[in-house]
């Protein structure tokens, strides 16, 4: 029967190279940390595993014997390819190194990521950034994300959860030429009678409710128009374009209200709510370029 390595018998071959290279158990026991009585114990027991003599053994010398030398020159090679194997390792828990999976919705990655790729890899470049921009609802786990940047509202509970950069705010625009010969909306309910804009989740089977707050309480409105897009970008597109009335954040659509590009409506009923959450699962132990990245986005996100 072949023997195989298990459990401790690892240790015993380790002790073997040990005290072969040393030829020597008193320098080899040091080595290794234990005593050289248990050392010699260790021998004993991988050579009645092997029913080998694997040393000669004087009290002045410590010799291989020919069985000895040649399991030396087969154990050498694999020993440094373990030990290399250890390093490698040890490389991605003591340095910033490795690869992170990070999915995002597309607005949380225009604000938060895209405007700290050349400062992160100047400071961390050997880090990979796996980066998915997709607005859908993923399980990071099974997807194998190891983060994600989305909306509070779809954070799920057993996540560690990171506020990014404030709240933020939705509210309706449009251009003046599209309101041109239009009523503007007073009220919420005015935009059932407006091509609106729609914006739907991917992977989500309906188009999202604008949500609007009177009072302190929110609600929902069911608008309706000539175009849904998974895309936001499009939909901001499609604004800019005359085709209708589009439901922006304040960091769509501030700047294009600054510059007189679009027009905004129903300020009163357009609150702030919590925006956009950094969020990872709960773990014992970070690899260093996950815990890197997690740092560096949420001090640049607080600047």
């Amino acid at each position: 029967m072949t023997p195989t390595v298990q459990g401790s018998e690892f240790a015993q071959l380790r002790a073997f190279v040990s005290v072969a290279e040393h030829a020597s158990f008193s320098r080899a026991a040091e080595q290794l940390g234990i005593t050289p009585s248990s050392l010699s114990q260790t021998i004993r027991n991988l050579e009645e595993r092997l029913s080998l003599r694997l040393f000669n053994r004087t009290t002045r010398s410590v010799a291989l014997t020919p069985a000895g030398d040649a399991l030396l020159q087969r154990l050498r090679p694999a020993m440094d390819e373990i030990a290399a194997a250890l390093a490698n390792a040890s490389h991605f828990r003591d340095s910033a190194a490795g690869t992170v999976r990070v999915h995002a919705a597309r607005v949380a990655a225009s604000a938060h990521i895209e405007p700290i790729l050349g400062e992160f890899y100047e400071k961390y470049p050997e880090i990979l950034l796996d980066v998915t921009v997709d607005d859908a609802t993923v399980d990071i786990v099974a997807g194998g994300w190891d983060i994600a940047l989305r909306p509070g509202e779809v954070v799920e509970r057993d996540m560690v959860a990171v506020q990014l950069g404030g709240e933020l705010r939705q509210f309706p625009v449009a251009t003046a030429r599209y309101l041109e010969g239009r009523t503007m909306p007073e009220k919420p309910e005015d935009l059932l009678g407006h091509n609106c804009i729609r914006w739907r989740w991917a992977g989500r089977p309906l188009p999202y409710n604008w949500e609007f707050n009177r009072d302190g309480e929110w609600f929902e409105l069911a608008v309706s128009g000539s175009l849904i897009a998974t895309d936001r970008a499009m939909m901001m597109r499609a604004c800019l374009d005359h085709v209708g009335i589009a439901f922006a954040t304040n960091r769509e659509a501030d700047d294009l209200v600054a510059s007189g590009e679009l027009v905004p409506m129903l300020a009163p009923y357009c609150a702030y709510y919590p925006g956009y959450f950094l969020c990872y699962p709960k773990q014992r132990q970070m690899a260093p370029a996950l815990r890197a990245f997690i740092d560096f986005i949420r001090m640049k996100a607080r600047e």
